[in-house]
């Protein structure tokens, strides 16, 4: 499993309803996309929560070769053509879980980014975040990390915004998940 994300951070008066209106109307296309574990279509908005308007997608990838089909293909190009061309950022999944809640409509997503500490094992702190428990409300989570800067993410939907998570909030306006039921659950190594 491999995560990815890019974000895309918009002007303080950007009308987030081209944003809903774009998921709305593509949203749609990876719903049977190859290699495709699932993508949550998030934003941010300004003054609800957050400091900016963003529009975030979050995948977690089946498979290498899926990944890059979209990267290298007409997807991320559509992207690219309205946006500029986003910083992706990677990292290799480590665990995933379904939640109490996962046969609900993610309405909500939280990303939490940790640096691993100086000083401490790696691995020893891998394990411990992957054993954390799965909370009520989640309808799905997934840790994994980037070594090359040493940053664990926590990606987690839920059923319904959650008072009690860390990290960035988003809003989920759609969740493609050809090949959710195919991502192996628990640890990666």
């Amino acid at each position: 499993m491999h995560a990815m994300q890019y974000e895309i951070t918009l002007p303080a008066d950007y009308d987030m309803g081209i944003i809903r209106k774009r998921v709305a109307t593509r949203g749609h296309l990876l719903d049977d996309f190859p290699g495709l574990g699932l993508k949550a279509y998030l934003t941010r908005e300004r003054g609800a929560g957050s400091p900016v308007n963003s529009y975030a997608p979050f995948y977690l990838w089946a498979t290498p070769e899926g990944m890059n089909s979209f990267l290298w293909g007409p997807g991320f190009q559509g992207i690219v053509d309205d946006f500029g061309r986003p910083r992706v950022r990677h990292w290799a999944g480590l665990s995933y879980a379904e939640g109490p809640a996962s046969g609900a409509i993610a309405a909500a997503a939280t990303r939490l980014r940790l640096p691993v500490p100086d000083g401490v094992e790696p691995a020893r702190f891998m394990e411990d975040e992957v054993a954390r428990p799965v909370e009520s409300g989640v309808v799905a989570s997934a840790v994994a990390v980037d070594p090359s800067r040493w940053e664990l993410v926590r990606f987690t939907l839920w059923e319904q915004p959650s008072p009690q998570a860390t990290g960035d909030r988003f809003q989920v306006l759609h969740l493609s998940e050809p090949g959710r039921a195919g991502l192996r659950v628990g640890r990666h190594w």
